[in-house]
């Protein structure tokens, strides 16, 4: 006898895919007892969909090395501090490891809890329950068909973006030659400039150069017919007024001429002086002698004629004695001065001769 025929709802049918069945994960049949939760594997595809967005994305952002020219090809090069081998052949190497023998743990059976209440059955008639083949075969058409025709859009789309990526990196090549181009015909104007602009300057230095020195010549020989005779006429005018002289006699002149005035000026001044001394003790003693031969003259005339009557004539002599009395220490000075002058005097004019003489001596030698 069969069993009864459960019938449950559509919706828990596993038969009946639900959502994409792009990346549709079929279980084996032994995980069926431990299938995990499909809220759980929905959560897990979103969060790896989301890691694989940004990474994606990170990897947009990130600046990258241009292509390479044609003719040459980018090769990867190591830029650590460390260098590593690179080998086509991944070293191995065999390592054991001895563990205990455990008894394999039986998976863990699915709990079930105890059935509780009663059958309940339903009557259906026939054609009321859902018939898979026939209701979702209109639906996988529909299905395959967008997918079908998802995907002929999307590789005309890639075809499409091909093309416009063969057409961009043909027209940047050929964008880069008119460029190079560009930049070849400005240097090569920029070159013809600077060399039309040496010339000219080169050119104008030339007639510069050439008009300075046309100037400097028509100036020396106007300067050389203007000063043919000026320049004698100069020199004897220069020469006349003393402006060119000889050194030595110059010298002579200036220094020697007046030492040697100043010189002869300041010998006679003392011959002079002497002189002058000499003249004054002369006299002086002269006019004491003279007085003292007078006094001595008039005492002896006194003894001899002690009565004999004065004259108009001894008057004066009376009254050079009388000054005489009045100054009772001066006739013993005026008769002891005579043999003191008489011996100054001569040592005087011998020192003047000698002075002289030593004078004219200096003066010699100088």
């Amino acid at each position: 006898e069969k069993g009864p025929v459960r019938y449950a709802n559509l919706m828990y049918d596993r038969r009946v895919v639900r959502g994409n069945t792009y990346a549709l994960q079929v279980l084996p049949a032994v995980c069926e007892l431990f299938r995990p939760d499909p809220l759980e594997i929905q959560r897990q595809r979103e969060a790896r969909r989301r890691a694989l967005s940004r990474k994606r994305a990170k990897e947009q952002m990130q600046p990258r090395t241009p292509e390479p020219v044609e003719g040459r090809e980018h090769v990867h090069v190591q830029t650590e501090l460390y260098l590593e081998e690179i080998s086509d052949r991944i070293v191995e190497v065999d390592v054991e490891c001895q563990t205990d023998a455990f008894l394999d743990r039986p998976p863990t059976p699915l709990f079930i809890p105890a059935k509780t209440g009663r059958d309940v059955d339903t009557q259906i008639e026939e054609g009321e329950l859902f018939d898979f083949d026939i209701e979702v075969k209109p639906m996988l058409e529909v299905l395959i068909g967008k997918t079908i025709e998802q995907s002929l859009l999307e590789v005309m789309e890639e075809e499409e973006l091909a093309n416009l990526r063969a057409h961009q990196r043909a027209y940047g090549e050929l964008r880069n030659a008119e460029l190079a181009e560009v930049q070849r015909l400005e240097e090569q104007e920029r070159r013809y400039s600077e060399e039309k602009e040496r010339r000219k300057r080169q050119r104008m230095e030339m007639l510069k150069k050439q008009k300075e020195t046309t100037e400097k010549i028509a100036a020396r020989a106007f300067a050389q017919r203007y000063l043919a005779d000026l320049i004698p006429s100069v020199f004897n005018n220069l020469r006349e007024s003393g402006y060119f002289y000889d050194p030595i006699e110059r010298d002579i002149e200036t220094e020697f001429l007046p030492w040697l005035m100043t010189k002869v000026e300041g010998a006679l001044e003392k011959k002079v002086l002497g002189r002058t001394v000499l003249d004054s003790l002369i006299c002086t003693v002269v006019g004491k002698r003279l007085d003292a031969f007078s006094h001595k003259q008039q005492s002896e005339q006194s003894e001899v004629c002690p009565e004999e009557p004065m004259t108009t004539a001894a008057v004066p002599e009376l009254a050079g004695l009388t000054e005489d009395a009045s100054q009772p220490a001066e006739p013993k000075e005026v008769t002891d001065q005579p043999v003191v002058e008489e011996q100054i005097v001569p040592r005087i004019s011998l020192q003047s001769e000698e002075s002289d003489q030593a004078e004219t001596e200096d003066f010699a030698s100088e």
